[in-house]
This record gives structure tokens, C-alpha cells and sequence, in this order.
């Protein structure tokens, strides 16, 4: 059974930073394309940003140039820094697991990010 596990949630002020940490169990970390999803209020789930097994990363454009994605194989975790973060940042960020091998597909339970003075 795969497991992912968010941290790094929080209250910050806009243009503040914060990193959110995903660890995973129960999977080849190495084979699974990683992500981040946000869902604000009213509004639908969408991605932020993902991580291939190559390494190679892309990100909604709402998010480019402020933050970074990045895996860590040995560490089973994949990671999403957020800089110059703005109220509409604001949501629940889920990461999300996908087997290269299945296509199967695992989410984290979520972690609340507010951006508010």
C-alpha cells in the first residue's frame, strides 16, 4: 500500500516562503513520476508541479519562476519550494504518485497553505 505523507503546511505572509516535504512508503520511490496539486475553495483540483523519474520538471504557469520542485530518490521524498507566494497560493496541496510501470496513481492526505497578512 503506497503512503504518501505532506509536511511543511502553514500560515506566511505573501512574499514569504515555505517548503512542503512529501515522504513516500510502500512503493519504488525511483519509479513513481511525482507531483503537487492544489485545490482552493470552490474551485478545482490542478496541478502545480511535477517530477519525472528522469528529473525532468514542469510547472503550471501561475507557478513558474517561483517555485521548485525536486526528488530526493534516496530519501523517498519529493519536495516543492514556494517563494514569493501570493494570496491566491492559498489551498490545500496534495502530493501525488504515479507508478511509471502500473500508471497507478497515489495521493497524500493534503496540507493547508495560507497566504494571508
Amino acid at each position: 500500500q503506497v503512503q504518501l505523507v505532506e509536511s511543511g503546511g502553514g500560515l506566511v505572509q505573501p512574499g514569504g516562503s515555505l517548503r512542503l516535504s512529501c515522504a513516500t512508503a510502500g512503493t519504488i520511490f525511483s519509479l513513481n513520476n511525482m507531483g503537487w496539486y492544489r485545490q482552493a475553495p470552490g474551485k478545482q483540483r490542478e496541478l502545480v508541479a511535477g517530477v519525472t523519474v528522469s528529473g525532468g520538471a514542469n510547472y503550471a504557469d501561475s507557478v513558474k519562476g517561483r517555485f521548485t520542485i525536486s526528488r530526493d530518490n534516496a530519501e523517498n521524498t519529493v519536495y516543492l519550494q514556494m517563494n514569493s507566494l501570493k494570496p491566491e497560493d492559498t489551498a490545500v496541496y496534495y502530493c501525488t504518485a504515479v507508478q511509471i510501470r502500473s500508471g497507478m496513481r497515489a495521493w497524500g492526505q493534503g496540507t493547508q497553505v495560507t497566504v494571508s497578512s
